[in-house]
Parts: structure tokens; C-alpha cells; sequence
């Protein structure tokens, strides 16, 4: 395929309307959208119009059903009827949910566990150091938890128990 210059003409209108490059290729035909982009840079065709907008078909809002979303209730993910109606597309996946509550642990809070003097920024983490991080780090008092660990291991064992879960254990939290 060579650019002869009603080709070239073609080009440089179809650019300037905002064509992309595959549609250019398209409309010229025997050409790639690679050979098109070339062509463009080698000509030094520069700013062009954009594109006219795809009309964007109008937002449905979904409203919560009055019943049978309260807390604690898992939404519905089946086809059958009843549950949340069902959307397409990309919003198919977004579902508005209540948070679960935190769980209830019976050890101690981690800022309890972790002494003043053992906090430590990330310069003083070494290998046997726990490198668990505390807090926002974006924050000034964030901090890594900083207590022994084993080498073998980033994180002292208290926080290897909370970082290490058996798959067995998750299950059984997730089901219960």
C-alpha cells in the first residue's frame, strides 16, 4: 500500500474531524491503525478536533427494597425473582451494603501491646524487628509495632497470628 496524495488528503481530514486511527484505517481501507499513527507523526499533524461524545444512555437509580436489607442481612446474588434488581454493565458489581461490625477480639489492643519505647519508624526497623504497620501512614504517628521477631518472619507473634491464618480458620469466620 503506498500514500498517494488523495490518500494523504483523506487522512488529514479524517484526523482533523477526530477520527481515531483504527476508524481512519477502517475508512481507508488496506492500511493498520500502526501505519495510520506513523503516518500522522511523519506529517506532523498535530491537534485535532475531538471526537463527538457517545451519547450516554440515562442513569436508572436503583432504590433499596424496604425489606429484607437491614443489617446484618446478606444481599441476594441470585437470577431468580426478589432481591436487589439487577443492573448491567459495570455497575453490575457495585451494591450498596451496610458495613459488618467489627469483630470482638479478646486480646489486647495492639497501641496497648506495643510499648513507647519498642514504636519504631522505619529507619530503626532491622531484621529481627516486627515491621507491622500502626496507623495511617500518611500521619505523624504512624508507626511499625517494632517488637522482636525472627528472622525468619517480618512480624513478632502476635501479629504473625493475625497476618499467618490458617485457610480453615478464614472459612469458618466467613460461614459463621
Amino acid at each position: 500500500m503506498t500514500w498517494t496524495t488523495e490518500r494523504v488528503d483523506l487522512l488529514k481530514k479524517l484526523w482533523s474531524d477526530g477520527l481515531s486511527a483504527s476508524q481512519i484505517a477502517g475508512e481507508l481501507g488496506g492500511v493498520t491503525r500502526n501505519a495510520v499513527i506513523g503516518k500522522v507523526h511523519r506529517l506532523g499533524l498535530s491537534g485535532r478536533a475531538k471526537a463527538p461524545a457517545p451519547q450516554q444512555k440515562a442513569r436508572r437509580t436503583v432504590s433499596k427494597p424496604a425489606s429484607g436489607t437491614g443489617a446484618g442481612s446478606a444481599p441476594s446474588y441470585s437470577r431468580g425473582g426478589g432481591g436487589a434488581p439487577h443492573t448491567h454493565g459495570a455497575t453490575a458489581l457495585k451494591m450498596e451494603t451496610t458495613p459488618a461490625p467489627a469483630p470482638v477480639s479478646k486480646e489486647q489492643p495492639v497501641a496497648e501491646l506495643v510499648p513507647m519505647a519498642k514504636k519504631a519508624t522505619i529507619l530503626q526497623l532491622t531484621e529481627r524487628t516486627c515491621k507491622w504497620p500502626i496507623g495511617d501512614p500518611s500521619t505523624e504517628d504512624f508507626y511499625f509495632c517494632g517488637n522482636p521477631s525472627d528472622p525468619s518472619v517480618p512480624y513478632c507473634a502476635y501479629h504473625c497470628r493475625m497476618a499467618y491464618q490458617p485457610a480453615t480458620d478464614r472459612k469458618r469466620r466467613a460461614a459463621g
